[in-house]
């Protein structure tokens, strides 16, 4: 078994080592798909442990010998995030099991992130009840593009937040799949495809990306609802569902 252990969190040696041992009956399962997520409490400390499942055979080669898996980049990739003022939970640890020398389960564990939202609550919002957490979270993403950084899967769930203080705050996660160097105003608003949300929400998310970024609005709206189409018409294609979509 490998174990990579962040120096910050030496005191929970013991309890990473544990963790494969343990995480089929203990703490509270928060996600089950592909992988599975759990949190658990360790002293005064909401833990996230998240185990991946094993990858197919052409994978498990993969991932044993020419790329990072998974979880070892969603060790690697916060403390960038975090060096450059951008929020994502605090790395503690990543555990590689190996069966006959390929991956078999591997896990990635942080500190819970104890904001309670995330973005799936715009699907139907009306814009009028949500303007100042999309004005905030349009300078929230121009500030990160700025900074060289693009999140590969900028979805619904990935994306967490919560008013502290009369401001909002985010924080970044599941992310594994990062894209660091300049950023592009199409490459940027690209970006938004995946998010849930009605025209004017994307107007008013044009409009406050364009100016934090110095670009030109009605460029900045025609790419996001442009591959906002793109995006969920392949979706729709892929999983064989229909949907009713504002273009």
């Amino acid at each position: 078994m490998k174990i990579l252990l962040n120096p910050a969190f030496e005191s929970l040696r013991t309890f990473v080592e544990s963790v494969p041992h343990i995480f089929g009956e203990e703490g509270e399962t928060i996600y089950k798909g592909r992988n599975k997520i759990k949190v658990i409490k360790i002293g005064e400390i909401d833990v996230n442990v998240k185990r991946y499942r094993v990858p197919m055979f052409f994978n498990r080669v993969i991932y044993t010998f020419i790329r990072k898996s998974k979880g070892l980049r969603a060790f690697q990739y916060p403390q960038r995030l975090l060096e450059k003022g951008f929020e994502t939970p605090q790395p503690i640890a990543y555990i590689e099991e190996k069966n006959f020398g390929l991956i078999g389960y591997s896990y990635f564990v942080s500190v819970h992130c104890p904001y309670s939202r995330r973005f799936y609550e715009f699907g139907d919002a009306d814009i009028k009840d949500c303007s100042d957490i999309v004005i905030a979270f349009a300078r929230f993403s121009a500030k990160l593009h700025e900074a060289g950084i693009l999140h590969l899967d900028y979805s619904p769930g990935n994306i967490l937040f919560d008013k502290e203080g009369g401001e909002y705050k985010f924080s970044l996660v599941d992310i594994n799949r990062m894209k660091f160097g300049k950023v592009s105003i199409e490459a940027g608003c690209a970006n938004f495809a995946r998010l849930w949300g009605q025209i004017p929400f994307f107007e008013l998310l044009a409009k406050e990306y364009a100016a934090t970024r110095g670009a030109d609005e009605a460029l900045c709206r025609d790419l996001i609802l442009t591959y906002r189409r793109k995006f969920w018409t392949r979706f729709a294609k892929k999983h064989q569902v229909k949907y009713t979509l504002n273009f």
